[in-house]
Parts: structure tokens; C-alpha cells; sequence
């Protein structure tokens, strides 16, 4: 089946049947993704390892006790599962011809990101990274002003993201099958920043200690600056705090003419501290308005149907992924490491520790 007859069979099933979705997986971020289909009125199947039953019977969804069988039945895939597994999950959706919405990140390292692109690409299918905070309304107004030149040139931009430690999957703590802090939740500010301020030329990170032990990781801040090609700079800030920790982001942009700022918990003077019960911060709040996750989720279906590029594409998803991987070697070498972006659309350059000749 081409691309286009994939996207006229997806748009006769969009204003004719019933959406028919595979959703990949059944931890913790399967249930705004399943709140967002439920939302959309999608005819859901799930298949997962584990928890499959729990979260059908909870939503009313279908279950596939295998892969193919779920590709066989479905029009799209929805991958919500540990990074290490999203590159050979999309590659097997793109195969069976099926478009791919995935959890950020889209694939554990640059290489495999790259492959996904380009299967995509070739199969004439759509993928989308699901990099959701900029579906948040507030993200995506503070970007609108960003561009409408409201400020002027920005300069020196801080994002901050902290809540407590995931502790639903050791995966999260392993560097090896999660990334840690810097690939799993820093990823949304790294995207942020590329977003507000464009190409990243320079990447420096440096983090307070290991996530220690998987079953009960200790707190852990990293700090990743970014050296964006128009000269300006992005701080990022995340922290896996104690249990109980409350969730809260920021974001603050100073350029040329002025100065923006956006707080999720706004105050002249401001303390957390963990309450003696575990909470849920790990994710953030619900919203009162619709659900950032089912704006992505709509946006992502309405631009396969009307053939047409999304907020965030493949080539967004890849980017984020080299800066990830960037700031994780100079954690490694305690070096800052050079990357080029220019040209990401085609194959951007691998990530190079500066100082270090071609």
C-alpha cells in the first residue's frame, strides 16, 4: 500500500468508521494516552508484556496477545513503552504500513533515530515523537510570543522541571535502557529550548550524582547549558526528587527587547518540601482544559488525515535526541561537546567533544 492510499484509508476510517488504535505498552504514561483515544473516540486494542488486561478492562479496550495480530487490525500505533524498545517497536508498525505516533524519546540513540526517520520516510508513512509540552497551552503561547518578536532576540533562556523520582520501572534510573534524567525528562526543556531558540551549536551538562540504585534511586539535578547558533544560551534544569516531592516546571526567556517568564506554581518566595507520603509527581497535574495529551494525540491524527506536517515531526524528535545524547557524552568525558543541526532533515553530524579534531 503507498503513502497515499495509507492516508486515504485513515481518512475514510476517521469520517466513516471508527479509528481503530494499537497502543504498545500499559505502564504508567499508557493512561493519558488512553484517556486521549477514549476522548477521540478510538477503538483501542492494547498489547503489552505486562498489564494489558488491567488497563483494557479499565478503558474498555481490546487486547492482542501478539504483535502481529495487533498490526493486522489496526490503522495506527501509539508506542508508550521504555526507550530501548521504541526504535525496533516503530520499526515493526512502519513495516506492517502503519503510521507511528511514539513517546518521547524517539529511539534510545541517534543511529536508531535516524533509522526510524528514514523507514518512515521510505514506507510513506507519518511519525510523530510525542513531545507534549508543546501542547501546552502556556509552552506553545510563550513560544507565540517568542516568534511574534515580542521580546526581540532572545538570549538567555532557563528551563526547570522537577517532581519525584519515577519509581513505577527501574528503567527509568538505568542509563543504559532509559538515559536517566537527562533522556527521559529533561528531553521536553532540551526540545523547548531548540524550539524557542532554534539549532543547538554547543552542549555542556554536568549532573550531582548517579541515579544510584534502580529500586530506590537516590535524588539527582542535572544541569545541561546549550549554546544555540544565533548565540544564545539555554540553561536546563531537571531534578528526580524524594517521594512526595510536588511536580512544577518554569520557564523564563530574556532577549533583546524584553523578558517572558511562565511558572506552573507561581510565588515572590517558594519552598517544597516533600510531604511524609509518596505523591504522584512524576507526572504533571491535570489540566481543566483538554488534556495536552489528547491535543497532541488530535493533532497527530487530523495531520495524517489531511496529509499534512504536525507541530512536532520526525526530524523535531531526532534533534532532541542528538542534544540528549550530546549532553549524556559530555556527562561522560566532563567535556563540552560540539553538534551540528544544520542539516537534520537529511542526516545531521554525529556529536563531537569540542576541542577534539575531526
Amino acid at each position: 500500500m503507498t503513502g497515499r492510499s495509507r492516508s486515504d484509508h485513515l481518512r475514510k476510517a476517521l469520517h466513516v468508521t471508527t479509528l481503530r488504535v494499537g497502543l504498545i505498552g500499559a505502564g504508567g504514561i499508557s493512561r493519558v494516552h488512553a484517556d486521549g483515544w477514549r476522548a477521540l473516540g478510538a477503538a483501542v486494542t492494547v498489547y503489552s508484556h505486562d498489564g494489558a488486561d488491567a488497563l483494557a478492562a479499565e478503558y474498555g479496550f481490546a487486547v492482542a496477545t501478539d504483535l502481529d495480530t495487533l498490526l493486522a487490525t489496526v490503522d495506527l500505533v501509539d508506542i508508550v513503552t521504555p526507550t530501548t524498545s521504541h526504535a525496533p517497536l516503530a520499526l515493526a508498525a512502519i513495516r506492517a504500513g502503519k503510521h507511528v505516533i511514539c513517546e518521547k524519546p524517539l529511539a534510545g540513540t541517534v543511529d536508531d533515530a535516524r533509522a526510524v526517520i528514514d523507514a518512515a520516510r521510505e514506507a510513506g508513512v507519518q511519525l510523530f515523537p510525542a513531545h507534549v509540552v508543546r501542547y501546552f497551552p502556556d509552552y506553545a503561547a510563550l513560544r507565540g510570543q517568542v516568534t511574534a518578536g515580542r521580546i526581540g532576540e532572545p538570549a538567555v533562556l532557563r528551563f526547570v522541571r522537577g517532581g519525584e523520582a519515577p519509581r513505577t520501572g527501574t528503567w527509568f534510573h538505568d542509563v543504559g535502557r532509559g538515559g536517566g534524567i537527562v533522556r527521559d525528562q529533561m528531553i521536553h526543556d532540551l526540545d523547548q529550548a531548540l524550539w524557542m531558540a532554534g539549532d543547538i551549536v554547543r552542549v555542556y551538562a554536568a549532573q550531582s550524582a548517579p541515579a544510584g540504585d534502580p529500586d530506590a534511586p537516590d535524588a539527582v539535578t542535572a544541569h545541561v547549558v546549550l549554546t544555540h547558533a544565533n548565540g544564545a544560551l539555554s540553561h536546563v534544569q531537571g531534578t528526580w526528587g524524594p517521594p512526595g516531592l510536588p511536580f512544577r516546571t518554569s520557564a523564563d526567556i530574556a532577549g533583546s527587547a524584553g523578558t517572558l517568564a511562565l511558572d506552573s506554581a507561581p510565588s515572590a518566595s517558594r519552598v517544597d518540601i516533600p510531604t511524609a507520603h509518596a505523591g504522584d509527581g512524576y507526572l504533571p497535574p491535570a489540566s481543566p482544559t483538554e488534556s495536552p495529551y489528547t491535543a497532541q494525540l488530535r493533532d497527530y491524527v487530523a495531520a495524517i488525515a489531511e496529509e499534512r506536517e504536525a507541530r512536532v515531526t520526525g526530524e523535531d524528535g531526532l534533534r532532541a535526541v542528538i542534544v540528549a545524547e550530546a549532553a549524556m557524552d559530555s556527562l561522560r568525558t566532563g567535556l563540552p561537546v560540539e553538534v551540528d543541526l544544520s542539516s537534520t532533515s537529511d542526516r545531521a553530524s554525529a556529536a563531537v567533544p569540542a576541542g577534539v579534531g575531526a
